[in-house]
């Protein structure tokens, strides 16, 4: 049976139930269905190589950070053909994220509001689970784990978090992502500012050049930006990036903005909103960025990928790499393949 077939006969149920509940249901069953062999019928896309970053990704189709914050169902999530993984955000500390509910659907934009707030169980688990994975043991594809900074750790102090991460996930990483646009953990995104940001990537360079030195191996690192930036905040972002000379930037996060779904039920709901309704803005943030940096920095477009076609706008807007999460809610795992055909050759 297609992973589109199991997708529309499972997608009614899912979309009855919690949206937090049917994310907790889907992803054991993936892993426990992958463990069966269930999933190897499934279609792959074609190979269609890409070097960005100094790493050869199989396809240019990833799954995003989020859907698998603790690392926990990797080898699941790579039965489905992504050309590469981000698995987190993990934070120094476990901890809870915010009071229930935190996630909502609104299907009529073809979107979700979440406020999850790096719920996770800690680097320490998170790294333990990276190992366990038979993907990470037999180096079987490319894995972003992406980090951040505890809620109760204070923003003067979040480059600490960063560090610890850094140190702990260096090791297991194909590429360490850098996330400081979460509008789920309070004045996280103050880390975008001109001198927070210069701080920040300065101390996270030293330590990448320590731990290549150290390991004998580079992993580069990427930073995830926010799509509310207006073209001032973008052309510092640029100019601090290739400063420092970071090695990537993913654009973009999920936005706060709530012009595209008013009056929609949830709508009012606080936290970042995902899918369709971003797509527009992440695109626009894309295309500043690239006048900016030209071919000096790679660029991994995200936000409201839902068809093949939404993938090769990204990609045109200056994007190397794209990736998926909401778009897999709404239209299931056979979106992969849809895209990572679209771009074939591209």
């Amino acid at each position: 049976m297609s992973e589109k077939l199991l997708y529309a006969l499972a997608r009614p149920f899912l979309f009855s139930i919690d949206p937090e509940a049917a994310h907790n249901l889907t992803l054991p069953a993936l892993r426990r269905a992958a463990g069966w062999g269930l999933t190897s019928s499934f279609a792959k896309p074609s190979d269609d190589p890409r070097t960005v970053m100094g790493i050869t990704f199989p396809n240019p189709v990833g799954l995003a950070a989020g859907l698998d914050k603790d690392g926990a169902y990797i080898d699941g999530l790579a039965t489905l053909g992504f050309g590469f993984i981000e698995v987190g955000t993990v934070t120094p500390r476990a901890q809870p994220g915010n009071p229930m509910p935190r996630m909502f659907r609104l299907p009529q934009a073809k979107a979700i509001i979440n406020r999850m707030g790096f719920n996770n169980g800690g680097v320490d688990a998170f790294v333990s689970n990276v190992q366990a994975s038979r993907f990470y043991q037999n180096k079987e594809g490319v894995l972003g784990l992406n980090i951040g900074k505890n809620a109760d750790t204070p923003i003067e102090r979040a480059v600490d978090d960063y560090l610890i991460c850094l140190q702990k996930v260096y090791p297991y990483a194909s590429y360490v992502t850098i996330n400081i646009s979460s509008p789920n953990t309070k004045n996280l995104r103050q880390l975008q500012g001109a001198s927070e940001l210069d701080a920040l990537l300065s101390r996270l360079k030293e330590a990448q050049q320590r731990l290549a030195d150290q390991y004998g191996s580079y992993v580069p690192i990427a930073l995830k930006i926010a799509p509310d930036i207006d073209q001032e905040q973008i052309q510092t972002i640029a100019e601090a990036l290739l400063r420092h000379k970071m090695d990537g930037v993913i654009a973009t996060n999920t936005t706060i903005n709530r012009d595209a779904v008013q009056n929609l039920k949830h709508a009012d709901e606080t936290g970042g909103l995902s899918g369709a309704p971003v797509f527009e803005a992440s695109n626009t943030v894309i295309r500043a960025l690239k006048k900016e940096v030209g071919d000096a920095l790679p660029i991994i477009g995200v936000g409201g990928i839902l068809t093949g076609n939404d993938a090769c706008t990204k990609m045109d807007a200056g994007a190397s790499l794209v990736q998926l999460y909401t778009g897999l809610i709404y239209q299931g795992p056979a979106l992969v393949r849809e895209c990572a055909a679209a771009l074939h050759g591209q």
